[in-house]
């Protein structure tokens, strides 16, 4: 299709998006191949399910960067750059607490969290390791989802691509450092990683804390306007619940199905990861321009860019779709995985691709509701598009990894008609600050 204005303007903040997403499940993908070359299936295993619970307390919170991005961008379009600014500052002290509360519950339950997976004993005990360490990080990733919240609200990309390309790479090295070089084992992994993300979170700061002493913004926490963002983010909340369940459940069948299988799950969920962000950059840039858009009041510019976006996320899905295919004989390679784990992966790795295009249709559409602010339909959504899933889950979870992954494209296929039943309608189009 030829390259429009509106095209140019979606690249503009997808692209820089696309590098800051995929550089969060980089962190990941880095953590496997490091703690499989170094300590075996059985770390791996075990990273799976600690990566599992850490990835369901950031995604439960995901909220303060949707939320903060659809608020700052919608006072943007409106021309109150000072409200916006506040409303972003609060999200910032929101993230803070939140970060601190997860460490004080965290810490003390964690063994009985990962009991709940059913893991081997040594893989329980690592997975324990690993996921108290890296709670100590956690303030400092809800901070760069806040900060990066603001950021694409104010329509800058540019900066949250810089700051995680940055976090990724001495990510890398600290890994490759603790685990291979020191031999501190898969505790290694996790303060390598803890180190990247704090270090990440006080860059976010001081940019966003430099743009609000421009526009003298009070930087004191405000508790109303910290509430108002609490509120804001409860329906947010609600359908990352959904999508979390969702996601526990595979793993926790794959987890009762053996190692080579959970393992596999393991690499194939974080590939899945990857591909999700990448498509999710477009959705990033769906927020931000709907937000605007409708803060300008502007519904035909919003119609419009949600059909360019949505063929952009189609398309984008056939060509990752492809690359999944070609890639999939040399990824187990990349991992060290043993024979047991490259002949499931292998497999699962066939409805990963497939499914693509349909994720391409269903985070663009996410991402453009997200913006309009129409969180309540999509934690209504995403109630029944999970209660539709679970007996399919249920009824594969006998019949193999595979079967398994096809239940998570049946629920992908459930999220797009609920979508693109609400994008077609007029109630979601909500005008002014």
């Amino acid at each position: 299709m030829p390259i429009t204005r509106q095209d140019r303007e979606i690249l503009r903040l997808a692209v820089p998006a696309f590098g800051a997403l995929v550089a969060e499940p980089l962190f990941l993908l880095a953590d496997y191949a490091i703690v499989g070359h170094g300590l075996g299936t059985t770390a791996v295993g075990a990273l799976g399910v600690a990566g599992t619970v850490l990835a369901t307390i950031v995604n439960l919170c995901v909220f303060l960067a949707y939320g903060t991005t659809a608020s700052v961008a919608r006072l943007t379009g409106a021309g109150d750059h000072a409200r916006a600014m506040r409303s972003g500052v609060d999200g910032l002290w929101l993230a803070l607490a939140i970060g601190l509360a997860v460490i004080a519950v965290g810490w003390p339950l964690a063994p009985t969290v990962v009991d709940l997976f059913g893991a081997a004993p040594d893989q329980s005990a690592e997975a324990v390791t690993y996921l108290r360490i890296s709670l100590l990080g956690t303030p400092g990733m809800l901070l760069v989802l806040a900060g990066t919240g603001v950021l694409r609200g104010l329509q800058d990309t540019v900066t949250p691509l810089t700051v995680a390309v940055g976090s990724f790479a001495l990510n890398a090295v600290l890994n490759a450092w603790f685990v291979l070089g020191l031999g501190w084992g898969i505790a290694g992994s996790a303060w390598g990683t803890v180190a990247a993300q704090t270090l990440g979170a006080v860059v976010y700061l001081a940019v966003v804390l430099r743009s609000a002493r421009r526009l003298r913004t009070r930087l004191r926490p405000d508790l109303v306007g910290v509430r108002r963002a609490g509120t804001a983010g409860f329906a947010l909340l609600i359908r990352t619940v959904c999508l979390r369940i969702v996601l526990i459940v595979a793993t926790v069948a794959a987890t009762r199905m053996g190692r080579p299988e959970l393992a596999a799950y393991a690499i194939a969920t974080q590939v899945w990861t990857l591909l999700a962000f990448a498509l999710d950059a477009i959705a990033i840039a769906g927020q931000a321009i709907t937000g605007r858009a409708l803060g300008a009041g502007d519904i035909e510019s919003t119609r419009s860019a949600t059909r360019r976006m949505t063929l952009w996320g189609l398309w984008s899905g056939f060509a990752l779709g492809a690359l999944v295919l070609v890639a999939r004989p040399y990824v187990p390679g990349v991992f060290d995985a043993d024979p047991d784990v490259t002949a499931q992966l292998l497999a699962v790795l066939w409805p990963v691709a497939l499914f693509q295009p349909i994720c391409g249709i269903v985070f663009v559409l996410d991402g453009v509701l997200i913006g309009a602010g129409d969180q309540r339909y999509l934690a209504w959504a995403g109630v029944w598009t999970t209660i539709a899933y679970l007996p399919a889950a249920f009824a594969a979870s006998g019949f193999g990894i595979v079967a398994l992954w096809c239940a998570l494209g049946l629920w992908m296929v459930a999220r797009l008609i609920t979508l693109v039943r609400r994008a077609a309608g007029t109630a979601w189009l909500v005008t002014g600050a």
